[in-house]
């Protein structure tokens, strides 16, 4: 049913691309099928939505207790399609509207009247989950500042956008999952930050090319190296250097957040290691590359996960259980 929903979905947005600019208002995941939408619906519409697009961390990964992986779904619904409308190009000229309507959503759901599926589904795991409404408000406040802001003068300033764009993702989970401890969510402020920088620093190239330098002006400056060096997509000394440095900062981060593992049941503790493992092995990747972002994009492949499962036991084999771990990439 809802894979049929979404070829429709598909099939009214080809349509509506042949129209003249004034009848073509349908927007991919924006606008879904006419309803009514059931809970149960909705959850699968967010789980199409998830499969949908791949991933280089796990989304709802098999570890996840079966309860609450609707749950996760729709916090990835709603926080993966604000990311597209702030930045995949079919978006482009109705960034703001499609963002404003997400806000809309999110305030009818929190009041329980929701009509989106991503929203109907939400509602239901805001409120089943006790989920922090404000923490959802904040990922659509840093979607926002993508449209307007292309630079950052510290990094201080950066934190201040991650405070918005990473660090609620690690509290929504963390109060999925039951835990609500301030010390905690510190350690996830920390990886939450972390991964977001190592995401930055994977797709320098992709970024540079929609005119947004994550890098802080004040590290470019200590590194002498110039926006038209990065531009030139050519690795150098300069660059090398430079990238150096926000791989080390962003290492002590992870680092400063590992306790949090330690501190989880199983439940969280398994997804949560794989994560920090992968994260950690893209850092990796971007050293032994030399610190070269900018030719080709460094993922993880097979060897990669054989070494995240090899750390796997050597870090953490009095808690995990590998086999567990291995049915996640077969």
């Amino acid at each position: 049913m809802i894979r049929h929903l979404l070829r429709r979905e598909r099939a009214e947005n080809e349509k509506a691309e042949g129209a003249s600019p004034e009848l073509r208002t349908a927007l991919r995941w924006l606008d879904p099928p006419a309803g009514p939408w059931s809970v149960e619906k909705s959850y699968g519409y967010c789980e199409a939505y998830a499969r949908s697009h791949g991933e280089t961390f796990p989304v709802a990964s098999r570890f996840v207790p079966s309860e609450l992986r609707p749950h996760l779904m729709a916090l990835y619904a709603f926080a993966r399609s604000a990311d597209d409308f702030a930045d995949e190009p079919e978006y482009e000229g109705r960034r703001q509207e499609a963002l404003d309507r997400w806000e809309d959503h999110l305030r009818s759901a929190a009041h329980g009247e929701a009509t989106h599926p991503v929203f109907v589904a939400l509602s239901d795991t805001i409120e089943r989950r006790d989920l922090p409404v404000p923490a959802l408000e904040d990922l659509l406040d840093a979607y926002r500042m993508d449209l307007e802001v292309k630079r950052y003068g510290s990094f201080g300033a950066l934190r201040g956008y991650t405070s918005k764009s990473a660090e609620p993702v690690g509290r929504l989970i963390l109060a999925l999952f039951g835990y609500r401890q301030m010390e905690l969510v510190r350690y996830a402020d920390d990886i939450s930050t972390a991964l977001q920088l190592t995401n930055f620093w994977q797709d320098l190239s992709a970024d540079i090319a929609r005119d947004r330098f994550y890098v802080p002006a004040e590290d470019l400056h200590y590194f002498r190296v110039s926006e038209a060096e990065l531009r030139a997509l050519r690795p150098t000394d300069g660059t090398r250097a430079l990238l150096r440095y926000e791989v080390a900062r962003t290492r002590a981060l992870f680092e400063k957040g590992r306790p949090l593992l330690s501190e989880l049941d199983n439940d969280l503790k398994l997804e949560l290691a794989l994560i920090w493992l992968i994260g950690m092995a893209i850092l990796d990747k971007i050293e032994d590359a030399d610190h070269d972002v900018f030719t080709r994009r460094l993922t993880i492949g097979k060897r990669d996960k054989a070494l995240v499962l090899a750390r796997a036991a050597k870090r953490w084999a009095s808690h995990l259980d590998l086999s567990r771990l291995r049915h996640l990439w077969p």
